[in-house]
């Protein structure tokens, strides 16, 4: 898989094409059967193309590297969906991470500009993973990139982003979503959480013996109910404080003990290098993620960011 296609207009009216004759076959019965042996196509594969219709063992030499060639414009498209980098956020140093278990995942993070002027940190993560997942991760970009300018509240967006993208994924999947705005002049992060792992706040008195502050969810993950009530609340930070965001990908990794690694685990890393630059902390929680898992391999996408307050 060595060439590289960039995303044209024209490739994403195809992809849209390919979505519409998914939903097709799915509504008649036929998605994922098999055109050949009329069997079912392989799970594995469904998971990485929804849209294919023949098993691998029946695909041509050609078909093999038409399926490679889309799978990596996949793979382009959802990293060009992410940010490219950090923003300069006033009174916030902030780097992040984030790696699917497939070639595509539900995980999504970004930096968003509100109404009111100050800087959004989101980080969502939907149901599953897979093409499917990065299906709907791309309707979530797409609505908070819409929504932030237009909105004066982490709340305010949540139930705009809820209320259209319920009647989408028609209850067939959730999304957990933390959004917080951040306050420079007054260290202030507002912040709702739809459902999310709390986010950690490390202070920066006494790190060695202060348990994190759990910035815990104030309303329900997205698209479980209709008439959900997303609430919002405050926290005031001080000069050094670390603000960790995070998806169950990563407190949910497990070694070859079948032991997870856990938000402790992730508490007390991130406190032994929070003298680091926010960027080092990233690398030093990715590097202590791969040797908790002694090479076994994440069946769950992980994304993470470190924020860490300025003067």
């Amino acid at each position: 898989m060595s060439r590289k296609y960039p995303p044209t207009t024209r490739n994403v009216q195809a992809r849209l094409d390919a979505i519409d004759t998914a939903i097709s076959k799915a509504e008649s019965g036929t998605l994922g059967r098999c055109e050949v042996c009329h069997e079912e196509v392989e799970p594995e594969l469904l998971e990485i193309d929804y849209s294919a219709s023949v098993c691998l063992e029946h695909l041509s030499e050609e078909e093999v590297r038409h399926l490679e060639s889309e799978l990596e414009l996949a793979q382009s498209v959802q990293k060009m969906l992410l940010p490219q980098e950090a923003p300069k956020i006033p009174g916030l140093e902030v780097a992040a991470y984030s790696r699917p278990a497939q070639i595509v995942g539900g995980d999504y993070f970004d930096f968003v500009e509100f109404e009111t002027g100050f800087y959004g940190l989101a980080i969502a993560d939907v149901a599953g993973h897979g093409v499917s997942a990065s299906l709907h991760m791309a309707s979530v970009q797409s609505l908070l990139k819409a929504l932030a300018p237009l909105s004066r509240s982490p709340a305010e967006v949540i139930r705009q982003i809820h209320k259209l993208l319920i009647h989408n994924i028609r209850y067939t999947t959730f999304v957990t979503f933390f959004i917080g705005t951040f306050d420079p002049s007054k260290k202030r992060l507002t912040y709702c959480n739809a459902g999310h792992n709390p986010p950690l706040v490390l202070r920066s008195q006494d790190r060695t013996t202060d348990a994190p502050v759990l910035l815990k969810p104030t309303g329900a993950a997205i698209g479980l109910v209709e008439e959900a009530d997303f609430g919002e609340d405050r926290l005031d930070l001080q000069k050094g404080d670390l603000l960790v965001l995070y998806t169950d990908g990563v407190t949910e990794a497990v070694n070859r003990q079948d032991q997870e690694f856990g938000r402790e685990r992730l508490a007390s890393l991130v406190r032994i290098t929070d003298h680091l630059p926010a960027r080092e902390v990233v690398n030093q929680i990715r590097q202590g993620l791969e040797e908790f898992s002694e090479g076994r391999p994440f069946v769950d996408d992980t994304t993470f960011a470190v924020c860490r307050i300025t003067g």
